[in-house]
């Protein structure tokens, strides 16, 4: 495998920066598609398990709680063993839960499903962390913008995951078959792209000096490190511009093509069709993110996206015939494009904190997976999945608002921050600028 270099080796060669770059957008791809092309197939899988609305929302939860329970320990984990040994192993893992979710689609059999779900979530935040983690510090070797186009590749593989979903589902190929193929085929391109991919590493957490004057283990810093992020208010803040985004994005991953077949009377395949709409649209506007966010700023770009991604959600919700319902998933798909990125590329503002703080705002992810599934899923069996997707609304209003978080951290020295030697040996405290300042961004 090739050796790891860290954001302070600044002069690491343009073909490793390169190389990473590429590797690393193909990662982001393959997840992209793995996510989208099982969750289009929701239908079926409920079907296939013999469940209603309501049970599918609460079988789901099972992989948020893997979720949480994972994303609360990768960043100490990212940190004290590199990004590398995280995804390699969560690839493994990802295999044998997919693999059980295809088996219990065959068999009929929850219990299976929900070992699967569980095993998924858990893989989900042992690579959500370090892929993301990765995208920053390649961006901070590339000197400007760039982490939404590592999202924009995710699109480009939920895209390409949903018409693969439809296909399979046209072509009247049996869930478990579906997702047994793209689970093996995602599987085997992670692992050979893993060692390229992580070639760039954030600079390590260096150690400390105890009383004694004897150095800290780096194991203990790391855990210090992961548990001070959480008395961060902008980081916790943050967190919470994350949970809304990632609802927004997850609730129509889970439910937009139900919500399409039930609210208008359409086949399985129109409604795949439907979520490959949010997601193409998505994939335009990362594309095109990295520079409005160079020229605008993270806040301004923020506030107007959780505006049009509001409206767009309030005409998918309420519009009486499915055309006009399809524009407004457009718009839901260009507002929910930049809201994580970004909120990812503020977290990690400071290198030698990100593993920390990515994972403590990944976690308001999970926390979001965790708690949508049920309560969409019950509304969806009361009111519809039109109305229930409509609920989401209050989560984006609060994005709106504390749209100022994401503001670029200005460093300053440990003196002037009041910090103790202890800290001071750890890494440098930030703060935030008095305003949204556009060529803060640029890295």
């Amino acid at each position: 495998m090739p050796p790891s270099l860290s954001v302070d080796d600044t002069a690491a060669p343009a073909a490793v920066v390169m190389r990473a770059r590429y590797s690393l957008l193909a990662l982001f791809t393959l997840m992209g598609m793995l996510f989208s092309s099982w969750l289009t197939r929701l239908p079926s899988l409920r079907v296939d398990l013999g469940i209603g609305s309501a049970e599918l929302g609460a079988l789901l939860i099972f992989g948020a709680v893997g979720a949480l329970a994972a994303v609360l320990v990768t960043g100490t984990v990212v940190t004290r063993f590199g990004s590398r040994a995280v995804m390699l192993v969560a690839t493994a893992g990802n295999l044998v839960g997919f693999g059980l979710i295809s088996a219990a689609a065959a068999a009929s059999d929850v219990r299976l499903f929900v070992v699967g779900a569980l095993i998924n979530g858990m893989c989900g935040a042992g690579t959500n962390i370090p892929i993301n983690l990765n995208a920053a510090v390649i961006e901070q070797h590339v000197g400007r913008a760039i982490l939404p186009h590592f999202h924009a590749a995710f699109s480009i593989g939920a895209a390409l995951g949903t018409l693969a979903g439809a296909a399979f589902s046209a072509a009247h190929v049996s869930a478990a078959v579906h997702i047994t193929v793209i689970s093996l085929v995602v599987a085997v391109a992670r692992f050979l792209l893993i060692p390229a991919a992580s070639a760039l590493q954030p600079p390590p957490l260096r150690h400390s000096a105890s009383d004694d004057g004897a150095p800290r283990p780096r194991g203990g810093v790391a855990l210090r490190t992961a548990l001070a992020a959480w008395a961060e208010p902008r980081t916790v803040l943050i967190g919470l511009v994350v949970l809304a985004g990632s609802l927004s994005e997850g609730s129509a991953g889970n439910w937009l093509s139900i919500a399409v077949v039930d609210g208008f009377d359409e086949r399985e395949a129109v409604g795949s069709l439907a979520y490959g709409t949010f997601i193409v649209s998505m994939t335009v506007f990362r594309i095109l993110g990295a520079r409005v966010i160079d020229r605008y700023g993270r806040v301004t770009v923020l506030r107007t996206s959780g505006i049009a991604s509001l409206a767009g959600l309030m005409l998918f919700a309420f519009a009486p015939s499915l055309p006009l319902a399809w524009a407004g998933i457009v718009f839901w798909g260009f507002g929910a494009a930049l809201g994580v990125p970004i909120s990812i590329a503020a977290a990690s503002d400071e290198p030698t904190r990100a593993a920390a703080r990515v994972s403590v705002v990944t976690s308001f992810s999970s926390m979001a997976q965790l708690a949508a599934p049920p309560v969409l899923g019950l509304l969806v069996e009361t009111i519809g999945g039109r109305y229930a997707l409509g609920s989401i609304a209050i989560a984006l209003l609060l994005s709106i608002l504390l749209a100022g978080q994401v503001a670029p951290l200005r460093r300053e020295s440990a003196d002037d921050a009041g910090v103790g030697p202890a800290d001071e040996d750890e890494v440098p405290r930030t703060s935030p600028p008095a305003a949204d300042d556009p060529a803060a961004s640029r890295r």
